[in-house]
């Protein structure tokens, strides 16, 4: 099961690098995507929204202004769900994702790990 962060940060405080360690630390494989290239943890990133194969889970920190750009990159991927993390909501976006078959939530990452609902 592998989990696609966008909006990936080698900044410690940024939620989407505790993830990233919070999701290596429970064995959790992934991939990454950042506004600049970076490592957390074991996983490099870049820039380029790459054709990962496999993706079941994106777990989104990219503010919603910029979500229109990946729209089409995010449903090529054929995740079974999208988390919208705190201030990533968008309405819009969540029906379009549900109706192409994608379960979403709006929910955090770390709470879920945390809870094991992962």
């Amino acid at each position: 099961m592998k989990t696609l962060v966008i909006g990936a940060s080698e900044n410690k405080t940024r939620y989407s690098n505790l993830a990233i360690n919070m999701l290596r630390e429970n064995g959790h494989e992934m991939v990454a995507i950042g506004g600049k290239e970076g490592k957390v943890a074991d996983v490099s990133f870049g820039t380029e929204n790459l054709p990962f194969e496999g993706v079941d889970t994106i777990s989104l920190y990219l503010a919603p202004e910029k979500h229109t750009a990946i729209q089409d990159y995010l449903l090529s991927l054929e995740p079974r769900r999208i988390i919208f993390n705190p201030g990533t909501e968008n309405v819009e976006l969540e029906q379009i994702a549900q109706k192409n078959g994608i379960d979403v939530l709006e929910a955090c990452t770390l709470v879920l790990l945390r809870t094991h609902q992962f």
